[in-house]
């Protein structure tokens, strides 16, 4: 299919590179889209401009990180193309590869109804593990367990692979954890016998799948999926990578592959993201052709100019110059308050007067932090000046503690293997199935690698015990049949009717109660909105037989932070930078900017982690529409003591020309045009000379640092330890910095190599 220009308007409303970006369709098509350029403008109407010529929705397979951004793709794409929208493949990559999974996974030896496992059940699961193996859990952290397993599955690293890595089981003994390899392969096995996936486990048994290509199953996908479409690229892993070039790299595929993202703004290494991805496209697709989208539709010009600065400094990108025809704005606002505690009533007032100058509205405001401990501040100063906020991703609705007790019930009804729903509601409500009970049966089943309810009736109890292990599964059986015979919201209702929740919390008659119950019904509500959609989330056309159980427990299982509904849409919104990608506001704070904070102290020894601290300060900055507040404390409570900050280098990476800033200090307030002293003054390559080669830095041990000597700091370079006072600050005065105030830094958390001696 060649270039094409089709006479309808909708797209006479592109510019030009991005008009190119959505007609280009044929083979594999690279578009860096700079925040605010359309992106997803361009992923739509490219894929609308597929269905305008003619391709067949069901070959078109899109994947995005949020079901509300298909969701939303859906509906823009069907103002243009119509209701055949609907039939694209369009969802998350764990929604799709969990579509394609509900019907091939019996090929590699999963049932189609498989469960998903969240976070809080892989957790009771390998609680459960280090329990049979006596291991000690304050060693064995259940979340590090799961984080270690995570990222082996993200690198299609096995349980046998792993324990044959003598690197992998050196790394385990030296942080205590020996036998992690075991834990790993008990709960892979745990997982297969209870007929259950993670959501790694989504992504890995795709992968499975499509490589080992049971009766020509990848053959086949291969053949439907002639056009495939990924937004944020950047934020792929190594396994969905994988997983794409087994659709489009194999045999005689056309590899009409079209990436959409930004390397400027990969954040998510912590969660196994890889900018190698999208660095290297190219190398795996030589023919490629790039579009880079670098018009700023939302940001203000000084906005606009600050991101380029400050991303300049990174060495390792895509080149690109972001540009913006809107106006310059107000320029960025600076505030240095002397603690954390003035930093929060600083930005509360900015909030009032904002909101009054400028007649914002409270949801047109962002609060952004580098980390969620720091949210505390700022929501008591906006509580004290009763300014409606909400923290960003807070307990979802299906976190709920009443809520996972209904969906452990329905889960069962669908999976009767699944493990972790049975041990949850085995006996809640009560009926006298003790813990002492469930560990024999758990025992058992272990034993003989069988699921716990396939034990249930293969283990001599007492009568009054067996028969209350009866009456459970007279329950679930009970359950089980209704789910097979009826639509999810008949099924729902019999079974939460028939678990006896209903009644218990009827029995309890307290306000706590009733607010568990309007919970579950609200569950209800929305099992039944999904009976009656006409479509599933992720786009498939559904007729009465499939308005299933496990269809919903899927669409729920998948759901993320952002597809969550605003209770109250008009409040001012608290949140981490991590969090704030894909968002917008008309003013926007990034607070804490300092050194060790924003970059993280993490972050500093490593050049590709301070990259990406980088790349989140970017992000961060360019949330912002017209009004940026960046503020910074002097000192700051973390961990129970005083600490003393110098302001973020990022900060200094902004030109002044941009900047309009403000010290702070008790009620007094004046004009600091050069808040950051000499320092700033610095040329670009001036700043970067003062750098110190991680590989070369050999901090001293805090003890050893003292009056007189000679010391080098990674970011000021050498200097000189004048004084140490009683709370172990050193005020030091750096060669690099003659004229500005000596620094006062924290020996706590400073890392410093001594020159010589005293």
């Amino acid at each position: 299919m060649q270039e094409m220009e089709l006479s309808t308007n909708y797209l006479d409303g592109l510019n030009d590179i991005q008009r190119q970006a959505v007609t280009t369709l044929d083979g594999p098509v690279m578009v860096i889209a700079g925040p605010g350029s359309g992106k997803t403008r361009v992923l739509t109407f490219r894929i609308a401009h597929l269905l305008k010529s003619g391709v067949p929705p069901y070959q078109i397979l899109a994947l995005t990180f949020t079901n509300k951004a298909a969701r939303e793709m859906k509906e823009r794409i069907e103002k243009v193309a119509g209701s055949d929208a609907y039939k694209v493949w369009a969802g998350t990559f764990h929604s799709i590869f969990a579509r394609i999974l509900r019907r091939e996974a019996h090929r590699i030896g999963y049932p189609n109804d498989f469960s998903i496992y969240d976070t809080a059940d892989s957790k009771s699961l390998i609680k459960g593990i280090l329990k049979s193996l006596s291991l000690n859990v304050k060693e064995y952290n259940v979340g590090a367990v799961l984080s270690r397993i995570s990222s082996s599955k993200s690198n299609l690293i096995t349980p046998k692979l792993y324990a044959a890595n003598e690197e992998f089981l050196e790394h385990d003994k030296m942080n205590r954890r020996p036998m992690l390899y075991k834990i790993y392969e008990m709960y892979v096995q745990k997982c297969k016998r209870a007929g259950a996936m993670d959501f790694d486990d989504l992504l890995l048994q795709t992968f499975k799948l499509l490589y080992t290509n049971p009766e020509g199953v990848r053959d086949r996908y291969q053949r439907q999926f002639q056009y495939l479409l990924v937004d944020e690229f950047q934020d792929t892993n190594f396994l969905q990578y994988e997983i794409l070039k087994l659709f489009t790299i194999y045999q005689d595929s056309p590899r009409n592959l079209c990436i959409v993202g930004d390397d400027a703004q990969s954040i998510y290494s912590f969660r196994g993201a890889t900018i190698e991805n999208i660095l290297q496209f190219e190398h795996d697709f030589p023919t490629l052709q790039t579009f880079k989208l670098e018009q700023n539709y939302r940001s203000t010009s000084h906005i606009v100019q600050a991101a380029n600065e400050v991303i300049s400094y990174n060495k390792r990108q895509i080149q690109k110059k972001i540009w913006t025809s809107r106006e310059d704005g107000n320029k960025i606002k600076l505030i240095k308050t002397m603690t954390d505690n003035e930093e929060g009533k600083r930005v509360a007032d900015l909030i009032i007067e904002q909101k009054n100058r400028y007649s914002l509205s409270n949801n047109q405001i962002a609060i952004l932090y580098r980390t969620n401990a720091q949210s505390r501040v700022f929501e008591e100063h906006l509580r004290r000046y009763n300014i409606p906020y909400r923290i960003y991703g807070g307990l979802s609705f299906y976190q709920r503690k009443e809520v996972k007790d209904v969906i452990a019930y329905l889960r069962m009804a669908v999976n009767s293997k699944d493990d972790e729903a049975l041990k949850r509601i085995i006996n809640y409500p009560k009926r006298g199935i003790g813990q002492t009970t469930v560990n024999k049966i758990t025992e058992v089943a272990d034993a003989n690698e069988l699921s716990i309810w396939q034990c249930l009736s293969q283990i001599e109890f007492s009568s009054a015990a067996k028969k209350k292990l009866v009456d459970f599964v007279s329950i679930i059986r009970a359950c089980q049949d209704k789910a097979a015979k009826e639509d999810a919201y008949k099924a729902a209702v019999y079974i939460v009717k028939r678990s006896g929740i209903t009644e218990l919390l009827k029995a309890e008659n307290s306000i706590e109660a009733d607010n568990r119950m309007d919970n579950i019904n609200a569950l209800l509500d929305g099992i039944q909105q999904f009976t009656e959609d006409d479509v599933l989330d992720d786009g498939e056309d559904i007729d009465n037989q499939e308005r299933t159980l496990s269809n919903f427990l899927q669409t729920i299982s998948l759901m993320t932070d952002a597809d969550q509904d605003e209770e109250n849409p008009d409040t001012v919104t608290l949140l981490s930078v991590h969090s704030a990608k894909g968002l917008e506001y008309k003013s926007v704070f990034v607070v804490g900017c300092e050194e060790n904070l924003f970059p993280s102290y993490m972050s500093l020894s490593s050049p590709d982690q301070l990259d990406e601290e980088r790349r989140l300060f970017y992000v961060a900055i360019t949330r912002a529409e017209e009004i940026l507040t960046l503020t910074y404390a002097n000192s700051r409570y973390q961990y129970g003591n005083m600490r003393f900050n110098d302001p973020s280098r990022f900060l200094e990476e902004i030109n002044d020309e941009n900047i309009e800033a403000t010290i702070t200090g008790g009620r007094k307030s004046f004009a600091e045009p050069k808040i950051l002293g000499n320092f700033k003054k610095m040329t670009p390559s001036k700043m970067k000379q003062l750098a110190v080669d991680p590989k070369d830095f050999k901090p001293s041990k805090k003890s050893d640092i003292k009056v007189g000597q000679r010391i080098l700091h990674m970011k000021f370079g050498e200097g000189l330890v004048k004084s140490i006072d009683e709370r172990s600050v050193a005020t030091i005065s750096f060669d690099a910095l003659k004229g500005s105030p000596d620094k006062r830094i924290m020996l706590d958390y400073a890392r410093l190599q001594i020159l010589d001696e005293e």
